[in-house]
């Protein structure tokens, strides 16, 4: 086990990740959304969260709303950057789940993306 309690380097992680069941990644791709909110902010977040699936902005807003975020609070930074508040951000792994063919497999790409923050949290 190495120092994100999985794996030493991203690939044993990726590997270890496939193991792992929908619920446990589910639980740990909300975890690490929260957890990197607070360190780096929500837009780190919802880079890599856009980066990791692929997803565009319209359809990342498709997705918060599917997941159970409310529409009303999605908004846009000073520089135009699709917003959610933090509290909210496990309702894209909800709606990822809900609308998108592949889901578990783009959350993992989430969490292997995200290793390098992981290991030194």
């Amino acid at each position: 086990m190495g120092a994100t309690g999985l794996a030493t380097d991203r690939e044993e992680y990726r590997r270890r990740l496939l193991e792992q069941s929908d619920e446990q990644l589910d639980a740990w791709s909300a975890e690490a959304m929260r957890d990197i909110s607070i360190r780096r902010g929500v837009l780190e977040v919802l880079h890599a969260f856009r980066s990791a699936t692929g997803l565009d902005e319209r359809a990342l807003e498709k997705v918060f709303a599917a997941g159970g975020g409310p529409p009303a609070v999605i908004g846009r930074d000073a520089g135009g950057r699709l917003m959610v508040p933090a509290i909210t951000l496990h309702c894209l792994v909800r709606g990822l789940r809900a609308t998108v063919p592949g889901a578990r497999e783009q959350l993992v790409e989430y969490l292997v993306g995200n290793f390098e923050e992981l290991v030194y949290a």
